[in-house]
């Protein structure tokens, strides 16, 4: 079976569950997909159940879910295309980056395999999408993300930004206003837990971020 011959909704799950580890060390619950999806944590439980018949996933009862080597396959496909999809929108079709993961999220389950070769072709393979985010290769090997929390980041260290999480389409339209974006550099300044502020040096000015955009950033050391 291919990628392609998956349900839309097999496919998001799949994608789902790989990409919720790509950032963090926690696996994903069933609760915790059904809330990114907006619906009840019985329709996700069928899902899965759906998926483990096929061999794609292992569940345990009121446990994580994990991809099996042919889950993770499928899902680093689905993972390709959209951040390709997403690199394609905002390259050459002229979108912004605010605006792309619905589009994709779309696009990702009609577009071909040869024409996501083409895509790839075009942009000339790119390594990772309008937020950072790595896209894996032709041959389904997943990059290696870099980057920590900027909160993690120790006051008066210099830093470049890896990645943005486009989660929240409204937070990138604020840090497209302070011109936050991959590759920007900046200094942490501090971090102050009792007010929920992250202070941050940016080439033309100084900024306070909350709790939300904070959690959005990360870095690599330098700048």
């Amino acid at each position: 079976m291919t990628v392609s011959e998956l349900s839309a909704s097999a496919q998001d799950y799949l994608k789902m569950i790989w990409s919720a580890t790509e950032w963090s060390e926690s696996p994903i619950t069933i609760s915790a997909m059904a809330e990114r999806m907006g619906v009840k944590p019985s329709t996700v439980s069928d899902g899965i159940r759906r998926l483990a018949k096929q061999g794609l996933v292992t569940h345990a009862p009121y446990g994580s879910i994990e991809l099996t080597a042919a889950g993770r396959d499928h899902a680093v496909q689905m993972v390709r295309r959209h951040r390709l999809l997403e690199t394609f929108l905002v390259q050459v079709v002229g979108y912004g980056w605010d605006e792309v993961h619905d589009e994709a999220e779309i696009l990702e389950h009609a577009v071909s395999d040869r024409l996501i070769r083409r895509i790839d072709e075009k942009l000339g393979h790119p390594t990772r999408d309008p937020h950072g985010d790595p896209i894996p290769s032709a041959t389904g090997q997943p990059h290696t993300p870099e980057g920590t929390p900027l909160s993690s980041v120790i006051p008066g260290r210099a830093v470049t930004v890896t990645r943005i999480s486009d989660a929240d389409p409204q937070v990138l339209r604020y840090f497209t206003e302070l011109g936050l974006v991959p590759d920007t550099r900046l200094t942490v300044l501090a971090h102050r837990p009792y007010a929920d502020v992250t202070t941050i040096r940016l080439p033309d000015r100084d900024v306070d971020l909350g709790p939300s955009a904070a959690e959005a950033i990360w870095v690599i050391p330098g700048g």
